[in-house]
């Protein structure tokens, strides 16, 4: 009996040490007295249950686990279910956590409170929801904001990935976690102005939340804004301000968050940026999105988009194997996902292996009809690129849900214009403008869609081309019938009867002239035209100057002479220096020198009398006498046809284009300088 009473006032002293270290948060050193309670009675329930709490508090998730899995006999589901599940929970065994709370045979708060957490998890947003709006709706506790927080995070989620328009929860945004979770949503749905101005009061708020504490300095608080400045630097990048957006991606990365959520984000968004350009950083940056939990942080959509972005950065670099590798587990994970086959298309075609890539993607677009015309756009491009346009034309043809679009119309017309083929064009017309048609009935009542007009504005924008190309292509007969819809349609269209007009003159000139009737007088026509203005406009080759204030003489002869223009005084030519008034000017004067009848060439060497060939300082005693340019009765050979008549011969004097200033130097330069190209002939 001592004994036992010896057992139980130590068992009494230790629970009021657990008691006591519980209180103060020191479960380290309560965990030792549990483990002496153990020891003397090792089946304890309540000392098995506050072993299990000291390992959670210190992080010991496995541990605690395993204590629960080896006494299931003692800690059945109804005693310790909200502890095994927060232990899965935390050792990401997120569909083990979700069994054990489906199991408990009573739902307490707490574990709908890890219930919500959990289907957030599993990206169940719609369950979580609806999870969250009972808990609010029958708990009152100081844990409400937290709640609301959650709340609204899943309504940013569903916004982000299902696309789905939030609701308006009616939560007030007095915390930045609320406003951080606004501006998410409001990315989602892509006002993104509106949402980087929440996360500017999402900045403001932090930091006045922050700054009341004492203890937390700057470095705390930039470390807690680095998620929201990361949000910012996203919406930057989305804008297009994608060197604002690094510089700020690259403030986060300096302050070594401890968050690898975010720093695999950011790294890849870098990468996005980078493209093909600065591939080093970008195989420094894609370390960060291979740390360690890095897959525990994101969702799916944020971590698939990972793998594609490293699968074509090593498609960049040259990696062929390993874009390869990456591609094919992507497809293998999302067979119906379009990005695989295209990146593994894109491969091929950098080995220049065009015809094996459209193979590829022929093959998925059979394989998967709901994408096939993605994947044919992409053949498209392919057979453009290798100069195949006709089977290009052929393969967007083949695309029948895009055949009537203005967009898919447009390219096929141009490609066939470029390959001279207009018969095929004006069908591509032709087909679109009966599939509008045929199906406009279709669509208003089967269809439940939108209910075309007797002639929707895209039809008629689709005849007035089509008219329009047959008019430019000389095909007027088959362009009357289209102009005769457009005008009949709208009978006050002056231009669609104009272009009629035109086109039957040179068919039948008497139903031309029928319809000409039908053109307005030109009485009727009033053309709002600002004179004034549109000569004093921009580009207008004539502007007329402002008139000054007549007064006076001159306003009672600016009225009597009435419309009479002031004839300009012309001004008297300059005369030049030499000219002589008793000498007769060259009449082909105003020639380039190398178009005149007299010009012979320039002379090549330094001096007139040097002579060019022959033995080395050797020269002929008449070569000057044989020199034609120097007899003075020699006239020009060949003159110009109906030019005026030439200088008499034997005159000697220089005509005054020729002749050289007074007081010019006699001698001329040594080396004569190079002719500027495109320069013309002297006088």
């Amino acid at each position: 009996k001592m004994a036992a009473a010896g057992g139980a006032g130590a068992a009494a002293a230790l629970w009021s040490e657990v008691n006591r270290c519980g209180q103060n948060g020191d479960f380290a050193r309560a965990l030792k007295s549990v483990n002496k309670i153990l020891q003397i009675n090792k089946d304890d329930v309540t000392a098995l249950q506050c072993k299990v709490v000291c390992l959670i508090q210190n992080g010991n998730f496995k541990e605690a686990l395993g204590v629960i899995n080896t006494h299931t006999k003692v800690l059945t589901s109804d005693v310790i279910a909200f502890e095994k599940a927060y232990c899965e929970y935390r050792l990401n065994r997120i569909e083990n956590a979700l069994k054990t709370i489906q199991s408990a045979s009573q739902q307490t708060d707490k574990l709908k409170e890890l219930y919500g957490q959990v289907l957030y998890r599993l990206e169940r947003y719609d369950d979580c929801l609806a999870a969250y709006r009972d808990l609010i709706r029958n708990s009152q506790d100081e844990y409400e904001e937290e709640r609301k927080t959650n709340l609204s995070a899943v309504v940013a989620a569903q916004s982000t990935w299902e696309k789905v328009m939030p609701e308006d929860l009616g939560l007030r945004e007095t915390t930045y976690e609320l406003c951080y979770n606004s501006a998410c949503a409001l990315i989602g749905q892509g006002k993104l102005n509106e949402a980087m101005k929440k996360l500017q009061k999402a900045e403001e708020l932090c930091r006045q939340s922050l700054s009341e504490d004492s203890d937390v300095t700057e470095d705390d608080i930039e470390a807690e804004l680095a998620i929201i400045h990361g949000q910012m630097a996203y919406i930057m990048q989305l804008q297009g301000r994608t060197e604002d957006a690094l510089q700020l991606y690259n403030q986060i990365i300096k302050l070594k968050p401890t968050d690898v959520g975010l720093l695999a984000v950011i790294a890849n968004n870098i990468i996005t940026i980078n493209k093909d350009q600065n591939v080093f950083d970008s195989k420094k940056k894609v370390k960060l999105t291979n740390a360690e939990g890095v897959e525990h942080k994101l969702s799916k959509k944020q971590l698939q988009a990972i793998e594609f972005n490293k699968a074509l950065l090593a498609m960049y670099t040259n990696q062929a194997d390993q874009c390869r590798k990456l591609s094919a587990s992507l497809q293998s994970q999302s067979p119906e996902h379009l990005l695989p086959v295209l990146i593994q298309a894109a491969q091929l075609c950098r080995e220049k292996q065009h015809a094996k890539a459209i193979g590829l993607l022929q093959d998925f677009a059979d394989q998967h009809p709901a994408s096939a015309a993605e994947i044919k756009l992409t053949m498209a491009q392919l057979k453009i690129a290798q100069g195949s346009v006709t089977k290009a034309c052929m393969i967007l043809r083949s695309i029948e849900e895009l055949q009537h679009k203005p967009g898919m119309v447009s390219a096929l017309v141009t490609m066939y214009s470029h390959e001279e083929d207009i018969d095929s064009a004006i069908e591509v017309f032709t087909q679109a403008i009966q599939w509008y048609q045929q199906f406009q009935a279709k669509w208003g009542t089967n269809y439940g869609c939108y209910v075309f007009q007797p002639k929707s504005p895209v039809h008629l924008s689709l005849i007035r081309e089509a008219a329009n190309f047959k008019l430019k292509h000389g095909r007027k007969k088959e362009a009357i019938s289209d102009l005769e819809e457009l005008w009949k349609q709208n009978p006050k269209d002056v231009h669609t009867l104009a272009q009629l007009i035109s086109a039957y003159s040179l068919v039948d000139p008497e139903k031309a002239k029928v319809l000409s009737k039908h053109l307005p007088s030109s009485d009727t026509l009033s053309l709002k035209v600002d004179v004034d203005a549109l000569e004093n406009s921009h580009g207008a080759t004539y502007v007329r100057k402002k008139a000054g204030k007549l007064t006076g003489d001159n306003q009672q002869k600016e009225q009597g002479q009435g419309d009479v223009k002031k004839k300009k005084k012309k001004k008297k030519g300059k005369l030049p220096k030499n000219y002589d008034p008793k000498v007769t000017p060259d009449p082909e004067r105003w020639l380039p020198m190398r178009e005149r009848s007299y010009y012979r060439g320039r002379k090549k060497g330094k001096k007139k009398d040097q002579v060019g060939k022959g033995t080395q300082g050797s020269t002929t005693a008449g070569s000057s006498e044989l020199d034609a340019s120097k007899t003075a009765s020699s006239p020009p050979t060949s003159p110009r046809p109906g030019s005026a008549a030439a200088v008499s011969a034997t005159s000697n004097v220089i005509p005054p284009r020729h002749q050289k200033p007074a007081g010019a130097p006699a001698t001329k330069k040594k080396q004569q300088q190079k002719k500027k190209k495109g320069a013309k002939g002297g006088w």
